[in-house]
């Protein structure tokens, strides 16, 4: 395998530890409601830290806009929409199923549908079927929705066994039902960030040409699509917290350290979550024609380091030792589908 791939698949593994990581902070903050921290998360993921990172490493990023053809940028932007929907879904799948079972059932479907769809529509997916690697890609594909599957049915037997108070201690707002709604919610719709990144390539083309060094030519990219996510997400975080008559949250607390506590924990989760794109993109970077693998390793690494944090937050306490070893199958099953998707652009 070419050295670039290898290093290309290390920097996205470690963005998908920042990714599965992004959520921790969250159970710090304490008397806020739900749609509080994830509207202060959202404006440190979506537009401070891409923001920042544009103006370190693509400072001209307004010249780039320009010379793009403003259909492809309302396209990305859309797209960023779009993904708000995803994303905002996935805040429930996290808060009814917690981070192990959330991002398993979540992430599983972005995966499968994301890896295919911007090849399948560009054209690229016909041309790597011809080859060797499109039979890899499409067997990793099969093999990563086994172990999301296996992994599911590992978290839902985990359901029938554990009582309600034991899994309230780990994952206070519980539910399977609605959590599992909003996870496929975030399947059908959340796979739009992959296609943004695609739609976007010819931003990252002029950002190259503009001087950005390779490795942060998607950071463009990022700030435009984010744009669009942090809309949908601000309408809908305003909307609850009117609903919910939670807006207080955000000027008043028990103590004024609480309340600064609470800040700085959900901005943190930001700055994991965004994190993972600036590792993506240099991993993304250097895995050669054929991109779109990328998305599949990142979601598949993401799913077992979640499922490591949940383990340590002793999400699956109680379950008996097959429900352990199931869940053990399936986290292997997901690495070897991360790598052979991985390897099917270098074949």
């Amino acid at each position: 395998m070419d050295k670039s791939i290898i290093s290309g698949l290390l920097l996205i593994a470690a963005g998908a530890f920042s990714a599965g990581s992004f959520a921790m902070p969250f159970g710090k903050i304490t008397g806020w409601k739900w749609e509080s921290y994830w509207l202060i998360y959202s404006i440190g993921a979506y537009l401070i830290f891409p923001l920042t990172a544009c103006m370190v490493f693509a400072p001209d990023f307004f010249s780039i806009y320009k010379e793009v053809p403003s259909g492809i940028l309302l396209r990305v932007f859309l797209l960023g929409a779009v993904y708000g929907i995803g994303n905002l879904s996935f805040g429930l799948s996290l808060r009814y199923l917690g981070i192990s079972l959330g991002y398993a059932l979540s992430l599983g479907l972005m995966l499968a549908i994301g890896t295919l769809i911007p090849p399948l529509l560009d054209g690229r997916l016909k041309i790597m079927i011809e080859s060797s690697g499109g039979s890899l890609l499409l067997a990793g594909v099969l093999v990563a929705c086994a172990g999301i599957a296996l992994s599911g049915w590992a978290g839902f037997l985990k359901d029938k066994i554990i009582s309600d108070t034991e899994k309230q201690k780990s994952i206070t707002e519980f539910h399977f039902l609605k959590g599992s709604l909003a996870a496929l919610l975030v399947g059908i719709t959340g796979s739009a960030m992959s296609l943004g990144f695609e739609e976007g390539l010819p931003v990252a083309e002029y950002a190259a040409k503009s001087g950005v060094d390779a490795l942060f030519t998607t950071m463009p990219v990022m700030l435009l699509l984010l744009s669009g996510t942090l809309v949908t997400t601000l309408i809908y975080c305003i909307y609850l917290g009117v609903r919910n008559r939670s807006l207080k949250d955000y000027t008043k607390s028990s103590s004024s350290s609480i309340l600064a506590f609470n800040y700085l924990f959900a901005l943190l989760a930001g700055v994991l979550w965004f994190s993972q794109f600036i590792l993506f993109g240099m991993g993304k970077s250097k895995m050669g024609p054929f991109t779109f693998t990328s998305w599949g390793i990142l979601m598949g690494l993401t799913i077992v380091f979640a499922t490591l944090w949940g383990l340590y937050r002793k999400e699956w306490k109680g379950a008996q030792l097959k429900i352990y070893i199931l869940m053990v199958i399936s986290l292997l099953i997901i690495i070897a589908s991360s790598f052979m998707i991985g390897i099917s652009g270098s074949i």
